[in-house]
C-alpha cells in the first residue's frame, strides 16, 4: 500500500509536540555551554601573525599563550613548552630556592632559639663555665693519673736497677712497657683535653659575638651561620706522644 501525505492537521499535532524538546536543546547550547567552553586560545608566531584556535596552538608551543573567554576578558595564561634542557634548568633552580628558603628557616629557627636560650650575657657566661668546668674536672683527673702511674713506676724503676747489666725478667719488663703506654696515653689525653679549653672558648666567643648582634635588634636569620671554631695546632705534648 502506498503511503498517504500527511494531512495539515496531523502535521499541526507533530509540531506541537515537539516544540518542547527542541527548546530544552536549544537552552542546552545557549549560555551554559559558552560558559563551560575551553576558551579562545591566541597567540603570536615567529612570524609576527596573531593566532587564534579553539584549541592550544601547535605553531606556538614554545611562546607564551593567551587564553580569553567568550566576552573577552582574560582567562588564564598558558607558558611556553619547555625542552628537556630548560625543564632540567628549571628544576635545578627551583630545587636551589627551596634550598635555600629550607636554610633561612633554619637559619631563623636556629637564632630564635638562641635567644631563649640565653637571654642575656650573664646566662651565656654561665654556660660557658659549665662546659669549660667539664674540661677542666677531666684535665684534672689526668692529672692525677699522671701522679699515680709515676708513683706506681718508682718502685719498678728500683727492681730494675737491680738487674743493671743483666737481663730484666719478663714480668717486670712488661710491668714497665705497660706503665710507659698508660704515660703516653695520659699525655695524649691531655693534649686533647687542652685543644678541647681552646674550642669550647672560641666557640663561645663566636656565640657571643653572634648574640650581640641578635640583643642589639639583628633580625634572626639575618647574620649568617656562627663561624665553627678551627682547631687549634697540636701542642708539643701531642707531637710527642704521637711519635
Amino acid at each position: 500500500m502506498r503511503a498517504r501525505p500527511a494531512s495539515a492537521a496531523a502535521l499541526a499535532v507533530l509540531m506541537v509536540c515537539a516544540w518542547p524538546d527542541a527548546a530544552m536543546a536549544q537552552s542546552r547550547s545557549g549560555p551554559a555551554a559558552a560558559a563551560s567552553g575551553a576558551g579562545i586560545y591566541t597567540c603570536v608566531d615567529d612570524r609576527g601573525r596573531r593566532l587564534t584556535s579553539d584549541r592550544p596552538i601547535p605553531d606556538c608551543v614554545a611562546k607564551e599563550q593567551r587564553v580569553l573567554n567568550s566576552d573577552g576578558s582574560l582567562r588564564k595564561v598558558v607558558p611556553p613548552t619547555l625542552t628537556a634542557d630548560e625543564r632540567a634548568e628549571q628544576e635545578a633552580t627551583e630545587r636551589r630556592a627551596a634550598l635555600e628558603r629550607a636554610a633561612k628557616a633554619d637559619a631563623v629557627r636556629r637564632d630564635r632559639n638562641l635567644m631563649i636560650r640565653y637571654p642575656n650575657e650573664a646566662v651565656h657566661r654561665k654556660a660557658r663555665e659549665a662546659a669549660l668546668d667539664t674540661v677542666r674536672m677531666a684535665i684534672k683527673a689526668t692529672e692525677q693519673r699522671v701522679q699515680e702511674l709515676a708513683a706506681e713506676r718508682k718502685p719498678l724503676q728500683e727492681e730494675a736497677e737491680f738487674y743493671q747489666g743483666r737481663q730484666m725478667p719478663l714480668r717486670l719488663k712488661q710491668q714497665i712497657d705497660a706503665n710507659d703506654a698508660a704515660v703516653d696515653a695520659q699525655r695524649a689525653a691531655a693534649s686533647n683535653q687542652e685543644a678541647e679549653l681552646v674550642r669550647v672558648n672560641r666557640l663561645y666567643d663566636a656565640e657571643l659575638a653572634h648574640l650581640r648582634k641578635l640583643w642589639a635588634g639583628a633580625l634572626p636569620g639575618s647574620l649568617g651561620a656562627i663561624p665553627t671554631a678551627e682547631p687549634p695546632p697540636p701542642s708539643r705534648a701531642a707531637a710527642s706522644a704521637a711519635r
